[in-house]
C-alpha cells in the first residue's frame, strides 16, 4: 500500500501530561472490539475499572462513560491514563493509539494526516511557514477492500491537486484564492449532477452553536464572534484550506459531493476569522465539531443545504 502524510506528520509528538486541553476529556471514546477482545484476557483492578465504566451510546457504540467532569475514568492526576500505564499503549482503544491521526483508505492508498483537535497539532499546522505538502512511501499493509469507483477516485485525486494549486497560489491573496476554489468546486459539481444549493437555513452564525458541548469556551466564542472581521492574507490561513482539502476532498468519491469538501475548506478559514485569529480557535472548533458524531453530521447538513453556506453567500463574505 502507497501511504501518503503531510510532510510535517512524522514531527508530532504528544506532550501527554503538559497537554493544554487533554484529549481524554470532553468527549466519550469508542471501545473498539478488537481492544475489547484483549480485556476479556486480563484480570485484576484493572479488568475491574475497565468493566465498570463499559456502557452504550445512543448510536449502540460500547464507549467507556466519562467522569461527572468529563474526564476518562482513566485518566488521573496527572493527566497520564492508567490504562496505558497498567497494560501498556498498545493495548488502549483504537481512537486512543492513533489521535490525532486520521486515516482514510482508497484501496491501495492510504492517507495520514493530524487532526486541529490537538492543540500541539493544531500549532504545527498553524505555525508551518514551509509549504504544505506531501510525502509517500511504500508499506507491507496489504490494500484495503472497497467498491469505490477507480475512475472517479483518480479524476478527483486531479481535481484535488488543481484545488492545491488554487489555494497555494501566492500571487493572489487567500480570499480570491478561496473565491476561485469555489467557482472551481462548482464548475465540478455542476458536471457531476443537478446540484441544487438550499434555499433556506439557519443563520451563518448559528452554524457553530453545535448541539452537543464538549467545551464550554467554544460556545463563548460564538457568542463573542466579530462579525465584522475580514480574511487575513496569512500562510495560516492558506494551511487551514489545505488541511480541510487533504482531510476531505477525496470522500467526495462516496458520495459525489464534491462541492461541500470545497465549502468546508473556506468556512475553515472563516472560523479564526470571526472567533479568533489563533491555533486555539480552529483546535476548539475541530474538537468541537470534527469529533462529533452528532456535530458533524449536522454540520455537513448544513454546508450541503444551508442557503447561507452556499457559493454565493461564502463569496460574499470573502470579499
Amino acid at each position: 500500500m502507497k501511504l501518503v502524510t503531510p510532510s510535517f506528520y512524522k514531527d508530532f509528538e504528544c506532550i501527554a501530561g503538559d497537554c493544554p486541553d487533554s484529549c481524554c476529556q470532553g468527549w466519550e471514546v469508542d471501545a473498539d472490539e478488537e481492544s475489547l477482545a484483549y480485556y476479556k484476557t486480563i484480570s485484576g483492578e484493572i479488568r475491574e475499572r475497565i468493566d465498570s465504566v463499559l456502557d452504550k451510546d445512543e448510536f449502540n457504540n460500547t464507549i467507556f462513560r466519562l467522569t461527572k467532569n468529563k474526564r476518562c475514568p482513566f485518566l488521573n492526576e496527572s493527566n497520564l491514563c492508567d490504562m496505558h500505564i497498567a497494560i501498556g499503549g498498545e493495548h488502549t482503544p483504537f481512537t486512543c493509539r492513533t489521535f490525532p491521526r486520521f486515516i482514510n483508505d482508497f484501496g491501495g492508498t492510504r492517507e495520514m494526516g493530524i487532526s486541529f483537535s490537538c492543540p500541539v497539532a493544531s500549532d504545527m499546522m498553524w505555525n508551518l511557514k514551509e509549504p504544505f505538502d506531501f510525502t509517500s512511501e511504500l508499506n507491507e499493509i496489504p490494500p484495503s477492500l472497497n467498491d469505490i469507483d477507480a475512475e472517479f477516485y483518480f479524476y478527483l485525486l486531479n481535481a484535488r491537486k488543481k484545488a492545491y494549486s488554487i489555494v497555494q497560489n501566492k500571487d493572489k491573496e487567500i480570499k480570491d484564492r478561496l473565491v476561485e476554489l469555489l467557482d472551481f468546486g462548482l464548475k465540478i459539481q455542476n458536471e457531476l449532477d443537478n446540484y441544487k444549493e438550499g434555499t433556506s437555513g439557519i443563520d451563518f452564525f448559528e452554524v457553530f452553536n453545535n448541539p452537543e458541548v464538549i467545551n464550554d469556551e467554544w460556545v463563548q466564542k460564538v457568542k463573542s464572534a466579530d462579525r465584522e472581521a475580514v480574511i487575513l492574507n496569512s500562510k495560516q490561513n492558506e494551511n487551514i484550506a489545505m488541511y480541510f482539502l487533504f482531510r476531505y476532498f477525496l470522500s467526495a468519491v462516496y458520495d459525489y459531493d464534491v462541492l461541500s469538501k470545497i465549502k468546508m475548506a473556506v468556512v475553515g478559514v472563516l472560523v479564526p476569522t470571526y472567533f479568533g485569529n489563533d491555533s486555539w480557535t480552529i483546535h476548539l472548533w475541530s474538537k468541537e465539531t470534527e469529533h462529533s458524531d452528532v456535530n458533524m453530521e449536522r454540520y455537513k447538513n448544513e454546508l450541503r443545504n444551508n442557503v447561507n453556506l452556499s457559493v454565493l453567500e461564502l463569496k460574499k463574505r470573502l470579499k
